[in-house]
């Protein structure tokens, strides 16, 4: 498997992800609670990761690490941002809401995780 699979891989998380959080989730809002314009938001979000991953699939071939780096990075802060949200808006989250969000972060630490590794081979190859 191709070292670039990894951002092949991210980007179509994030086009998971802004298709849930852009067009599903909204049409069903009163039944997950969070408000339209935070499910928006991180929709966009999701939008600019699927873009920078898309690019560096396509374009990242020799000095890939610091362009995964990133990934990596982006996707912990996207995670932290999520965490916070459920904690603000906890009161107005229905459990399907809460269920869904949770859901999401456990999938997002795990490709966290695997573009670690990813990471750390790659760190491997080149020294």
């Amino acid at each position: 498997m191709s070292r670039h699979f990894v951002f092949l891989f991210d980007a179509l998380g994030a086009l998971l992800s802004a298709l849930l959080l852009g067009l599903l989730l909204p049409s069903v809002q009163e039944y997950i609670g969070m408000p339209v314009s935070v499910l928006h938001f991180l929709a966009g979000i999701a939008c600019v990761f699927l873009l920078y991953s898309s690019v560096c699939y396509f374009f990242a071939r020799e000095k890939w690490l610091p362009f995964l780096k990133t990934v990596i990075l982006a996707n912990s802060i996207y995670i932290l941002v999520s965490v916070g949200l459920i904690f603000y808006h906890f009161q107005q989250l229905t459990g399907l809401g809460i269920t869904y969000f949770i859901l999401e972060i456990i999938v997002l630490f795990g490709v966290v995780a695997y573009e670690a590794r990813v990471y750390r081979k790659g760190e491997l190859e080149v020294a």
